[in-house]
């Protein structure tokens, strides 16, 4: 299982790339299949953001470990125009284009873990990560 993956994110065609090597590496770490496709959809949300916004950017997915959980690691840069209010930018519904507002707040309800950072005319980078759950102990 390769340890990263990195995708160009320049198309339609990418967001459906990205969805499907993130859910493959999601499943290898044992994920369920609810579980594989919200992270699915966190990925699509923000790849469908760097289309939308910066025109193109990489979605980089990796194995994440931390003290004894495993999980993946998602990470959406792009050098767009950035995001002047992450505050308002994370609340549902606001939206500076023509979407409904729920792709940052929804991605960071499906992931353990969100942050972002956004400087205006640098782009922006989310970092999101999912923890496999350990059902059996």
């Amino acid at each position: 299982m390769a340890d990263e993956n990195c995708i160009p994110i320049n198309s339609e065609v990418d967001i459906v790339t990205a969805r499907q090597k993130g859910r493959e590496m999601a499943a290898k770490l044992g994920f369920s299949s609810t579980e594989l496709t919200l992270i699915a959809t966190a990925i699509s949300e923000i790849a469908r953001n760097i289309v939308e916004y910066a025109r193109e950017g990489e979605i980089s997915l990796s194995i994440g470990q931390q003290g004894d959980k495993r999980g993946i690691v998602v990470i959406g840069c792009d050098n767009g125009p950035g995001i002047p209010n992450i505050k308002l930018a994370m609340q549902d519904g606001y939206s500076t284009g023509k979407s409904l507002g729920l792709g940052l707040p929804g991605a960071k309800r499906l992931m353990d873990e969100f942050e972002i950072v956004s400087e205006v005319g640098k782009g922006t980078k989310v970092t999101m990560k999912k923890w496999v759950q350990n059902h059996a102990r």
